[in-house]
Order: structure tokens, then sequence, then C-alpha cells
């Protein structure tokens, strides 16, 4: 049996660089889960305006992707305890993120698996892209 990759986030407006990350982050391993932050907890980090896209919505394009084998929603903060309960071969993060300050890093670690931060695509984010909605919008 292949290797099998975790990765959790909110993927609010999905965009390029989500899609990027997540072909990369399947390179990886034989197949792709992904931890999918529900509303109420993407509310609680990101604040009262997101997300913008709702929760069955942003399951449901993701499922759609070649890339992603799996998609599970988690109410929590962090996807801690859905990494206990799956325990992957590889744990992958993007951004600045050391792998070690990776949620979750140390449970996949001490059973043997591995963990990796994969680049941020420059330019392309969710919230970029609300604010250049929101800017067109003032000059309507």
């Amino acid at each position: 049996m292949g290797q099998c990759v975790f990765t959790n986030g909110c993927f609010d407006v999905l965009h390029r660089g989500h899609v990027a990350y997540l072909q990369e982050a399947k390179s990886l391993g034989e197949s792709l889960i992904i931890g999918l932050n529900s509303d109420a907890s993407i509310k609680r980090l990101k604040g009262k305006t997101r997300p913008i896209v709702g929760f069955e919505d942003r399951a449901f394009v993701l499922a759609g992707l070649r890339c992603v084998d799996m998609v599970i929603g988690f109410e929590q903060d962090t996807p801690a305890e859905l990494i206990k309960s799956l325990l992957p071969d590889v744990l992958v993060k993007g951004g600045d993120w050391a792998p070690e300050q990776i949620v979750g890093a140390d449970f996949v670690l001490a059973n043997g698996g591995t963990v990796r931060s994969l680049p941020f695509h420059a330019g392309r984010s969710s919230s970029g892209i609300i604010e250049t909605i929101l800017e067109r919008a003032r000059l309507t």
C-alpha cells in the first residue's frame, strides 16, 4: 500500500496557488487526504466575514480535483485529533512553517512518518482575491 499524505486548511476561495500546492502534496505519496475546516472553525480563526464559500461547496470543489482522494471536515481549530486518528505517512503544510511547528508533526514523526513544509506560491491567496473584489467594487 502506498503512502498516505495529509494536509489541512480552509480553502475558502480556491485558487491556482491552492491547486499547485495540492498537486505537489499528492506527488509525495499515493493518496491525498484533506482535512477541511468547518465554517465555524474558519469564523473563529479568520473573523466573522469568513468563510466566503460554505463548507459543502468547498468540500465539493476540493473533492472534484484529480489530485484529491478524500476530504474530511473537522470542527476544531486545529486538525490534531484528525491527524491522530488517520496517522498519515506524510504530513504536509504550506507556507513558512518549519516542519516541527506544524500541528501534528510530533505525532506523525513519533510514528515513523515524515513532515514537509511546501512553499507558498507568491501573489496567490484567498485574502488577495477578496481584497481585489472589494477594491473593484469600490471603483464601481
